[in-house]
């Protein structure tokens, strides 16, 4: 077996570590200063931990969404954007968390979506073998400070600002494919105090997680720990302290949040 480059230096940083921690005695070179801490999401029926590399999200992926957001909704190839893994916020089955209200913002929106977790990766993943590569799936939002987004975009600078910033992607524990299986079908919703604002079902996606999972392997190389959000059905809209936001997704728990 052929081991890539990076594979024999972790394979060799986890041998060093070992025999330091076994003699005593650190190895002479470089140490790591102010470590970030690692991002792990709980997985349902077990004690181990989802550990988080990446967060992928796709832009306008339902029709009626992308008309909202006043883009042509044809099937035009997707587009990606990121947010960064520590924007995680995990979110308990049953409890309603305390969902921080972000600066700079006076319309911060409300996006509901399937979340991929991905077990392997790979480059230009072939679609028909595109949901080998998931290890489970949960429910998230893709929360946004849509003011700052739409300012950026009207200027054409990145809008960065407005999607990848501290506690910006809520999402609940990842449920295994062996427990809960693929998602292609199915209803998903939001709803604010009581009130449903977004309401479609997963079929509608335009793309669905296989093909996004395909076309995001033909721009980076896709690993294990890679998670997707996939899409926000329309009705987009605005949240303000002391609302209640219900998330659902048939075939998996409610997530529910809090705005403070």
């Amino acid at each position: 077996m052929t081991l890539r480059r990076r594979d024999i230096i972790g394979t060799l940083a986890v041998a060093g570590a070992t025999l330091a921690s076994e003699t005593g005695h650190a190895q002479a070179g470089p140490k790591t200063l102010f470590a970030p801490a690692i991002t792990t999401i709980p997985i349902v029926g077990t004690s181990d931990v989802f550990a988080v590399r990446r967060i992928y999200c796709i832009g306008r992926n339902y029709e009626a969404h992308s008309r909202e957001m006043g883009s042509d909704p044809t099937r035009e190839p997707p587009f990606f954007f990121q947010k960064p893994r520590d924007a995680i916020q995990n979110v308990k089955v049953g409890e309603v968390a305390d969902h921080p209200y972000p600066s700079l913002t006076k319309n911060y929106h409300h996006e509901v979506e399937l979340v991929a977790a991905l077990k392997s990766g790979g480059r230009n993943i072939p679609h028909d073998k595109a949901l080998e590569h998931v290890f489970g799936y949960t429910v998230g939002l893709d929360m946004t400070r849509r003011d700052l987004q739409q300012a950026m975009g009207n200027e054409k600078k990145p809008w960065e600002i407005g999607k990848s910033f501290d506690s910006s992607a809520p999402l609940g524990p990842i449920h295994k494919v062996e427990q809960v299986g693929h998602f292609t079908k199915g209803a998903i919703s939001l709803a604010i105090n009581g009130v449903v604002r977004q309401k479609a079902d997963l079929s509608w996606m335009i793309w669905s997680v296989a093909e996004q999972i395909a076309k995001l392997s033909e721009a980076f190389e896709l690993f294990p720990g890679d998670i997707i959000y996939s899409g926000t059905p329309d009705n987009v809209g605005p949240v303000v302290k002391g609302d209640v936001l219900l998330c659902k997704i048939e075939g998996l728990p409610d997530l529910s949040v809090r705005i403070t």
